[in-house]
């Protein structure tokens, strides 16, 4: 079959010629150059059509420029004729024609942050800024301010291993360790799941107290059944879903952001607790501790690197740097909102707790301030309907985080021991749990005993860090596990100083406490012996482990070449197309056994 070549000149006279009528193609050319930039006609030099075009009599009878054009035109941008033949360089000028825009593509990645960020608004960060604004009023702002920046980094190391391997967390932990190993780090991975799911139930237990004017422990039984029912929510769609929570998030927001316009702080104050650390005064220690194990949570690092792997992402490396660059801006913006709203709790309650007009009432309050005698901080703005609105918030507050803590749950057991349960049972279980010691705490020792309990969960929460931290940073910078799409050597280094000063932290003050405890309690001498052998014990256990992690060298490689992983992901059905390294807008392979975790 002859062909005919078109000269460059001749489509470029055709496109800028404005005079042509339209019968002779300049009409439609006029149309075409709408569409295609001037870059493309410099681009091709010369175009082969098919002699089967309208107006060839015969196979012998050479087309024309305009009928090749008109015939291209009619089939769609760009020219398909028989034989299929406009030039790769031609194509690559049309690719971002046919791509989505930026912004779209943004907005496809929006959703896994903000699942994490709705944990740094759950009861027991609620229950620990209070505290801390009551007691030391703006003195521990910076430690927000740290844990946030901690978080954000941590996070986004988190995304972008779910997104360089194709598999989160705790998938590359069973691959990597050990079984007993494994079994060590599911069990610290589950224990930090309840303990976050504790405040949740003390938190939607005040809630129901204040809405239903129920007693606090039946509202702890009533937490089974209400986060049951938002769990079947899911049904109507995950997108869904995220929307209700931004709502939730955002309903907290407007409560203190109001309060905070009303009471106007000193702004030479806030800024110089969020930029000068202070540990000054008794429970300082303690206070920092408790609102960084509340901000920074190990499960939100299991459940982030799960979460990114619900989304599309093509299979090449430009197209897996895009996406990390996408999870972490959307990754910012939310903990951007979540470190406001944190701000303004601290605030809000350090600058009524501490003002020189309180009363005596509300001085015994901020004395010992709950969860439910929260109301107080916002009644100035709200009035008299503080109570329901607030209440109201805090329980969407701990429904939203309770279905993180769920979806984190499933992923840590499927990543670890290869099992999958439903989220309702999943959540069944874990709820039971948790219910048992805040139902014997508010029996025993009612609201106070509540608040600290929530306390008491976050600092454990800060101590089971460095089990899902280490393992993180480890795999982030191994060849075996990431290849050639190793972590900036800054970004890590970073991260493992804040990490070995979290560790230095928490082993100081477990020494501390406990030496304080022994001095002051009344045992007898071989009793707190025997409870010395086993802190210490248990001590250099925890020590043993956290330098067994980090010296113990990766053994095992998982990393396949991306092309190598969309092959391999369509031939076994994964739901992928094959892509190559320069067309990043296919279709491409995806998790979809998570994809109901998608937010």
């Amino acid at each position: 079959m002859r062909s005919a070549c078109v000269p460059l000149s001749d489509i470029r006279a055709a496109v800028v010629n404005s005079d042509a009528p339209a019968g002779d193609g300049g009409g439609p050319l006029r149309r075409a150059f709408v569409v295609v930039p001037l870059q493309l006609a410099k681009q091709i030099s010369w175009l082969r059509c098919s002699t089967r075009v309208s107006g060839a009599a015969s196979v012998s009878d050479t087309p024309t420029w305009e009928s090749c054009f008109s015939v291209s035109l009619q089939r769609a941008w760009p020219i398909n004729t028989e034989e299929n033949a406009v030039f790769k360089r031609a194509r690559h000028w049309l690719l971002p024609f046919r791509t989505k825009p930026r912004w779209r593509k943004f907005l496809a990645h929006v959703g896994p942050g903000a699942l994490v960020a709705i944990g740094f608004l759950d009861p027991s960060n609620m229950e620990t800024d209070m505290q801390a604004g009551a007691d030391f009023k703006y003195e521990l702002l910076w430690v927000i301010l740290v844990g946030m920046i901690f978080a954000l980094l941590i996070q986004t190391l988190a995304a972008n291993l779910g997104v360089k391997t194709g598999r989160h967390l705790a998938e590359l932990c069973r691959e990597e360790y050990h079984r007993y190993v494994n079994i060590f780090l599911w069990i610290i991975a589950e224990l930090a799941v309840i303990s976050d799911d504790i405040p949740q139930v003390l938190g939607t237990a005040f809630a129901f107290n204040i809405l239903l004017k129920v007693p606090v422990w039946v509202g702890v039984i009533l937490t089974v059944f209400s986060t049951i029912l938002l769990l079947g929510v899911q049904r109507f769609g995950a997108r869904k879903l995220e929307f209700m929570i931004a709502a939730f998030m955002f309903t907290m927001a407007a409560c203190f952001f109001g309060e905070l316009s009303y009471l106007r702080p000193s702004a030479r104050e806030v800024v110089k607790g969020m930029f000068v650390p202070s540990l000054q005064g008794k429970g300082a220690a303690v206070n920092a501790i408790a609102l960084f194990g509340a901000i920074i949570t190990p499960y939100n690092l299991f459940l982030h690197s799960a979460l990114v792997l619900s989304r599309k992402t093509p299979q090449s490396d430009k197209s897996i740097r895009a996406a990390c660059r996408y999870f972490l801006i959307e990754c910012s913006l939310t903990f951007i909102v979540a470190f406001i709203i944190n701000v303004s709790v601290v605030v809000v309650a350090g600058s009524i707790c501490n003002g020189e007009k309180l009363s005596p009432a509300d001085a015994n309050t901020c004395s010992e301030l709950t969860l439910q005698s929260t109301p107080l901080l916002l009644r100035d703005v709200l009035g008299r309907s503080s109570s329901v609105v607030y209440a109201i918030a805090l329980l969407a507050s701990g429904q939203s985080t309770t279905i993180s803590c769920t979806f984190a749950g499933q992923v840590i057991m499927q990543g670890f021991l290869d099992l999958k349960m439903k989220n309702w049972v999943r959540n069944v279980i874990t709820r039971f749990i948790a219910i048992a010691p805040s139902l014997l705490v508010v029996v025993v020792s009612g609201t106070s005993g509540a608040g600290k309990l929530i306390i008491f969960s976050s600092m454990v929460l800060s101590f089971e860090l460095p089990f899902a931290l280490i393992p993180l940073l480890k795999f982030c910078n191994s060849t075996k596990k990431v290849g050639p799409l190793k972590e900036s050597i800054y970004t890590l280094a970073i991260a493992w100083i804040l990490s070995f000063a979290l560790i230095v932290v928490n082993t100081y003050f477990l020494v501390w406490t406990y030496v304080d405890w022994l001095v002051h309690n009344h045992l007898p001498k071989y009793a707190n012996v025997l409870v010395s052998i086993v802190v210490f014990a248990l001590m250099a256990a925890y020590l043993a482990a956290v330098v067994y992690l980090t010296f113990r060298r990766d053994t095992v490689v998982t990393y396949v070449a991306v092309s190598e992983r969309a092959q391999g992901q369509v031939e076994t059905g994964a739901g992928g197309t094959l892509v190559s390294a320069a067309d990043e807008d296919q279709p491409a392979p995806f998790r979809k056994d998570l994809s109901h975790a998608s937010m």
